[in-house]
């Protein structure tokens, strides 16, 4: 049977409209079943935690529960309570954020801690409008906290619900020009009572059962009011606008490395992006990079005879959300003691793990280490 038969074969079994509306009373049936166990999460019948809350949202967004488990864990170890992070070091809470990924969000971070100590006693407030003054968080933030952490009647929307709520409606106009009604729709679902609850069952039901691809719908809750299940096409909701790729940028990195273990590294303006990480010296990332010239900007070191700097075989490719990046990678070898280029810093190798390194960083050092180690370069020595 063909792909289209069964296709068919589906629709004629099921109903063509959604049977009933959807009962928030279900939904929260099945979460007091099915939810999941997550450690930011209270456990039932306990009030949740504003600052966990806070904590586990800011991580959480555009990244995996499963990659933000750990450095929640290692935050809140670190820092149990917002009076702790607001007193912390940028520069330390950079070093805790570094691979997690849209660094901006650890800035924003360490600012909103130290407004919630100063302008509120560093107590979280409950309503959204005031939740929403605070750096870093926006609508859908504030809102979380707020139904969550003050069981407020309002109903953040992440992509999870909006998934949910596209399918269940069948909302043909596409993501991003769906976003008002599919807010609206949300809110009008929300329940009076139990609303953190009900806003973090829709974020399981997204996560578990109403998935991106093959969604199981015999198991949702919603499926005898679920308009898209009736259609026999969930899958194809939420429509979305095709994105616009951005164009690729190149450029050319330099792991300069001394002869005693030590690397160079600088640290990135505070604004801007991965604003306040460590880096290894590179050039501008451009549309237009010409390689050619790529050396001219390898640091200056003050000695007289300069570094031979030697082109690492292959590239160091990362993407943002915006635009791929190419890197070419230089190494050199110096001696011992050198003296570091203004706004620049030697960091033992041993102790890198411990820099503000993002992801792209530790790509272009493990990249340019590996070489060293598979062409077995000494310290000190240059094979170019």
């Amino acid at each position: 049977m063909t792909v289209a038969a069964k296709t068919t074969e589906r629709q004629r079994a099921k109903p063509t409209a959604a049977a009933s509306s959807p009962q928030p009373t279900d939904l929260l049936a099945w979460y007091d079943r099915h939810r999941r166990k997550l450690p930011w999460r209270a456990p039932p019948g306990q009030r949740a935690d504003p600052y966990r809350v806070w904590l586990s949202e800011i991580m959480l967004q555009q990244t995996t529960v499963k990659a933000v488990g750990p450095y929640y864990a290692r935050f809140l170890a670190r820092w149990p309570e917002i009076r702790a992070l607001a007193a912390a070091p940028l520069d330390e809470v950079l070093r805790t954020w570094a691979g997690l990924g849209y660094y901006a969000r650890a800035r924003n971070l360490h600012a909103c801690a130290r407004a919630v100590v100063e302008r509120h006693g560093g107590k979280f407030p409950a309503s959204e409008t005031d939740l929403r003054e605070l750096p870093g968080i926006g609508a859908y933030t504030a809102a979380a906290i707020a139904a969550i952490a003050f069981d407020a009647s309002t109903t953040p929307v992440d992509g999870n619900i909006e998934r949910v709520i596209a399918r269940l409606y069948a909302l043909d106009p596409p993501l991003p020009v769906a976003k008002t009604e599919v807010s609206r729709l949300a809110q009008a679902l929300t329940p009076p009572r139990r609303a953190g609850d009900f806003a973090q069952a829709m974020m399981d039901l997204g996560a578990t059962i109403c998935t991106p691809k093959r969604p199981a719908c015999a198991l949702c809750p919603w499926n005898e009011s679920c308009a898209a299940y009736a259609r026999g096409d969930a899958e194809t909701f939420p429509r979305r606008v095709p994105k616009r790729e951005g164009q690729l940028r190149r450029g050319a990195a330099f792991v300069a490395r001394r002869a005693d273990g030590f690397i160079l590294v600088r640290t990135r303006p505070a604004k801007g992006l991965l604003g306040g990480m460590t880096e290894v010296p590179t050039t501008e990332w451009a549309k237009d990079f010409d390689e050619s010239v790529a050396r001219k900007g390898a640091p200056r070191f003050a000695a007289k005879k300069s570094p031979k700097w030697r082109r690492i075989a292959g590239l160091v490719r990362h993407v943002f959300t915006h635009f791929a990046l190419e890197l070419t990678v230089y190494a050199a070898n110096v001696p011992a003691r050198t003296t570091a280029p203004e706004d620049t810093r030697w960091v033992a190798i041993s102790e890198l793990a411990g820099e503000a390194l993002p992801s792209l960083m530790r790509k272009v050092l493990a990249h340019a280490l590996h070489s060293d180690r598979k062409h077995k370069v000494q310290p000190g020595k240059d094979r170019s």
